[in-house]
């Protein structure tokens, strides 16, 4: 326990009502969880608005399933999501209802031509000719799982990110249908076509805002936990131009999120780097890599949120 918090600690429980065994032991680890819990019991009302940002990543942003998984176990008290491109298409999900089992479910049986019409033949075709895929089918099967809803009918606060490849513009969506904004979100540049919506033009979010943070705290977010899986590019050599494009796409995305980073409270980063934007057979490893780096901070972020929310659970403990 850092000495920061053991200080409030002390003073929190001088008003908290705990029972006495607990109140008599001197343990770091039971003062912990008993903050915790009453953290967790206070009102959505009453305790910080907290948000959880998902970045892009492609494939890799599976391992966003993996740290939301380790989340919910740990009872993390989820009220805003954000995301970017894969992190957008996950985010969508878990704020519309879909649970940590529904949302491995999903990861499990991704395929690479999953709400598109990509195929290793279609790559093959993309990297010879000219003529970008399509990611229409990423609205259907958005609608299957969640319905076709509006962003103020999911039961979390929810916003992600496009740019529109015509002024360059970063596109915030939070109203209107989900589907067609998260398929703006994911849109690949290079890959997929632009999207027509709203009378623009548009590609993946990840280009200009790699790691939401930003959007999290406009939805009203005061205590931010970013998942972020950023490829490794020192890693690999392109040797084709649809590999450079990713490429330079991870590297900008890479820049993008060094400011976002310093604004979140807690970053969990998966081991992911060494993986390509289009492997979905290994997209089980990919999921585990969230739930290994998310065990290895969750303590780290419950006591964040415990010195956050410290405050305003004395005042909560201090009224008649």
């Amino acid at each position: 326990m850092t000495v920061k918090l053991a200080a409030l600690a002390a003073a929190a429980l001088a008003v908290l009502p705990v029972r006495a065994a607990a109140a008599s032991t001197p343990s770091d680890k039971l003062l912990r969880e008993h903050l915790w819990r009453e953290v967790r019991r206070m009102p959505a009302a009453e305790r910080p608005k907290v948000g959880l940002v998902l970045s892009a990543g492609a494939v890799r942003g599976l391992a966003h399933i993996g740290v939301i998984r380790v989340l919910e176990d740990a009872g993390f008290p989820i009220d805003v999501v954000a995301g970017t491109s894969m992190g957008a298409v996950i985010g969508a999900l878990y704020a519309g209802g879909l649970d940590k089992d529904g949302l491995w479910d999903f990861g499990s049986t991704l395929r690479i031509d999953s709400g598109n019409n990509m195929s290793k033949v279609r790559l093959l075709q993309l990297i010879l000719a000219d003529k970008l895929l399509s990611s229409a089918n990423t609205e259907k099967r958005l609608r299957a799982v969640i319905g076709d809803v509006r962003f103020d009918q999911l039961r979390k606060a929810f916003a992600c990110v496009a740019m529109d490849i015509r002024t360059g513009e970063k596109i915030i969506f939070r109203d209107g249908p989900v589907a067609p904004a998260v398929r703006a979100s994911m849109n690949l540049p290079g890959i997929f076509q632009p999207v027509l919506y709203r009378h623009r033009y548009l590609v993946d979010g990840g280009v200009v805002d790699y790691v939401p943070v930003d959007v999290a705290k406009l939805l009203g977010a005061e205590w931010v936990l970013a998942s972020v899986t950023e490829g490794d590019f020192s890693r690999t050599s392109p040797t084709n131009v649809l590999m450079t494009l990713e490429q330079v796409i991870d590297i900008r995305g890479s820049l993008l999120s060094r400011q976002q980073r310093k604004v979140a409270d807690i970053v969990i980063e998966p081991e992911v780097g060494g993986y390509e934007f289009y492997q979905v057979e290994k997209s089980g490893e990919v999921m585990g890599k969230g739930v290994e780096a998310a065990k290895k901070r969750v303590e780290e972020a419950k006591e964040s949120l415990i010195l956050f929310s410290l405050p305003r659970l004395m005042r909560r403990w201090s009224a008649p």
